[in-house]
Order: structure tokens, then C-alpha cells, then sequence
């Protein structure tokens, strides 16, 4: 069953499928949406409160979309590379279109480290 976000503000509604979601990206008092087909919309919300609809509406899914520093969540489904030296994040669509984010340094390496951690995990035998 496909699960969604909902954002509400005072003229618009607009309910998106988490797993289209590509990232959010922070513009001061606005945000904007990148859907992974490559739609985009803008909200007069700011990405501290998109993070708090997000967790507020799902508890049990909130490790699918990551912040990543002051600027960014991403859906680290669709996370590609992450180049430290060049602090560049590469998303990939299911298309095949690569999107590249410029993110700092520190950030970067947090996501990293917490993406290595979730691989290194023992999966669970299932007989």
C-alpha cells in the first residue's frame, strides 16, 4: 500500500507518494520538491516544518527521507554516490537522470557513516 505525504498550507493541498519524493530543498522562508519524475513545486513552508509533517505523519517510515545539513532531505532511496573531497551528493531517478546536490562537508560525512552503519547491519535469516 503506497504511502503519502500531505501538505497542507493556506491556498494549496497537495498529497505526494513518499517513494516519488527525490529530495526537498530549503529557500529561506520556502521550500521546494523535487519529485523523481522530475515535477517540482515550491511552498511558502519552511524545511524545519516540512521535517515536522513528515515525522508527524509517519513515525514508522521517517529513516526514508534524511536531512541532510540545513538545506536538504533527501530519500536515500535514490542516493547514488556521495563524494566527500567535492562535498557533491548524486541522486538517481528511476529514469536514469542523475541530479547532483552541493552539500557541506560535514553533513555529508553524517550520512555516510549512517549509510555504512544500515549496510553493515546482519540481515535476518528468513527459513
Amino acid at each position: 500500500m503506497d504511502k503519502y505525504l500531505i501538505i497542507k498550507t493556506r491556498d494549496e493541498f497537495l498529497r505526494i507518494k513518499l517513494h516519488d519524493i527525490l529530495y526537498f530543498e530549503a529557500d529561506r522562508n520556502y521550500t521546494k520538491l523535487l519529485l523523481s519524475e522530475g515535477l517540482q513545486f515550491t511552498f511558502a513552508i519552511n524545511i524545519g516544518k516540512i521535517e515536522e509533517m513528515f515525522q508527524t505523519q509517519y513515525l514508522d517510515s521517517q529513516s526514508m527521507l534524511i536531512r541532510v545539513g540545513k538545506s536538504f532531505i533527501v530519500n536515500k532511496n535514490y542516493i547514488l554516490q556521495i563524494n566527500l573531497p567535492k562535498q557533491k551528493l548524486l541522486l538517481l531517478t528511476p529514469g536514469g537522470k542523475p541530479r547532483e546536490l552541493i552539500v557541506s562537508k560535514e553533513p555529508l560525512k553524517a550520512l555516510k557513516d549512517m549509510l555504512e552503519q544500515e549496510g553493515a547491519k546482519p540481515k535476518k535469516n528468513v527459513e
